[in-house]
């Protein structure tokens, strides 16, 4: 065995009539709770965190010396607080009987659906596959894309 405990994570992007991210349900198996705050705030962390890789996030590069074309968050797409919609965090409890106080792990797997959700509800509003990220094509991504890169 490589792990002891493995969690389960979903989430649900729901969109505005206008196809913006209205909102994120995010359900996450974490084992035992043991600090709910800091729990719901690596959750929420993610979700912007997925949010950002999903819609506006990107890092250029000049083809010829690989620097990087653009050198500051906001040109990078890099949401701000104030742009990320309301994060619903739902925490479920399924203790793992094989780890310190039945937890499981919250890190990485908080970001893992939020792509998929956001291209899933992105579709059943518009019909459109996006197949590459960002989505920057998206109504959602137009919010918080630098008006530079629309």
């Amino acid at each position: 065995k490589t792990h002891t405990a493995f969690g389960y994570a979903t989430q649900v992007c729901i969109l505005d009539e206008k196809g913006r991210v209205e909102r994120v349900v995010a359900a996450h198996d974490v084992g035992r709770v043991v600090n709910p705050t800091l729990c719901e705030g690596q959750i929420e962390g993610s979700v912007h965190m997925g949010l950002g890789y999903a819609l506006t996030e990107e890092f250029p590069t000049d083809p010829e010396t690989g620097f990087p074309t653009n050198t500051t968050l906001r040109s990078l797409g890099i949401l701000r607080a104030k742009d990320v919609p309301e994060i619903e965090v739902q925490l479920v409890e399924v203790p793992q009987p094989r780890s310190p106080y039945g937890i499981k792990g919250v890190g990485e797997i908080g970001l893992v659906p939020t792509a998929g959700a956001v291209a899933g509800a992105l579709y059943a509003h518009d019909g459109i596959r996006r197949t590459r990220l960002p989505m920057t094509d998206a109504p959602a991504a137009t919010a918080s894309v630098p008006k530079s890169r629309r």
